[in-house]
């Protein structure tokens, strides 16, 4: 996609434009021998933020990078503080697990801020069952109609009853 950004004082001003609608609001302008006007613009993916970083702004700035503008994303590394406070949300809802007994071998990985089973999952067709701190494979779901939940211990399914 091409795009464009008008330069004013030597800042971008507003927004990128597409390079069809530069072409029709600026006829006379030669995008191959840019005026220091205009400038070419790239587009950059906001980035995957790490499980410690925090954006700084929702939306990025206008840079020039490498002699073209770009979008900047602004991030940063959490607080000690933010990051005891994340690490706590996330203890605090692992706490709240209604079948938390199931999971009692799991422990919480500081680095990737979660809890993690002593031994990595086979596949996605398997549960964790801690009566015998191992995975199992899925049972097959009922053909009725009705509503079911995981037994985890005997690795059954058992219909909810009202």
């Amino acid at each position: 996609m091409e795009l464009y950004i008008q330069i004013k004082d030597g800042q971008p001003f507003e927004h990128p434009i597409l390079g069809d609608n530069f072409c029709a609001a600026f006829p006379d302008v030669d995008v191959n021998n840019l005026p220091p006007e205009f400038a070419r613009f790239e587009r950059v993916a906001c980035p995957r933020l790490g499980v410690y970083e925090v954006m700084i702004s929702e939306t990025p700035t206008y840079e020039l990078v490498d002699g073209v503008y770009k979008d900047v994303w602004h991030i940063r590394n959490m607080t000690d503080a933010e990051k005891t406070a994340k690490q706590q949300a996330v203890k605090d809802a692992w706490a709240a697990l209604p079948n938390l007994d199931n999971f009692s071998a799991w422990v919480f990985n500081e680095a990737a801020c979660g809890h993690y089973p002593p031994i990595p999952s086979p596949g996605a067709n398997y549960f964790w069952q801690g009566t015998t701190a191992s995975w199992v494979e899925i049972p097959q779901w009922p053909d009725d109609d009705k509503q079911y939940t995981l037994d985890f211990a005997s690795a059954t399914w058992v219909e909810v009853t009202p």
